[in-house]
């Protein structure tokens, strides 16, 4: 079981940027797949969700407006674009997958917003 983020960076506040998350070893488009992140000193917060066909979405308050996940199941992929990028919004963003008593993490991606 894998699941690999990328697209993380630098950039500046307003601007935007698109996480992916691959992910392979087991049945992808049976399992719900979530964005949590951690900022320096805090605890890791759930961001957004998406059901395994991808019809329901779930955002943290915080993020709602802003950012949109979504996903391929044909291409095994989860993606969070973020839009408006705030300084707040640095952390390390990992992607999940969970079905039942299935939970697998990724290794995360630095994503730092700072002029």
């Amino acid at each position: 079981v894998q699941l690999v983020e990328f697209g993380g960076g630098l950039v500046q506040p307003g601007d935007s940027l698109r996480l992916s998350c691959v992910a392979c070893g087991f049945t992808f488009n049976s399992y719900h797949m979530r964005w949590y992140r951690q900022a320096p000193g805090k605890e890791r917060e759930l961001v957004a969700s998406v059901t395994s066909t991808g019809g329901t979405t779930n955002y943290a308050d915080s993020v709602k407006g802003r950012f949109t996940i979504s996903r391929d199941n044909a291409k095994n992929m989860v993606y969070l674009q973020m839009n408006s990028l705030k300084p707040e919004d640095t952390a390390v963003y990992y992607c999940n997958g969970h079905l039942g008593s299935s939970n697998y993490w990724g290794q995360g991606t630095q994503v730092t917003v700072s002029s």
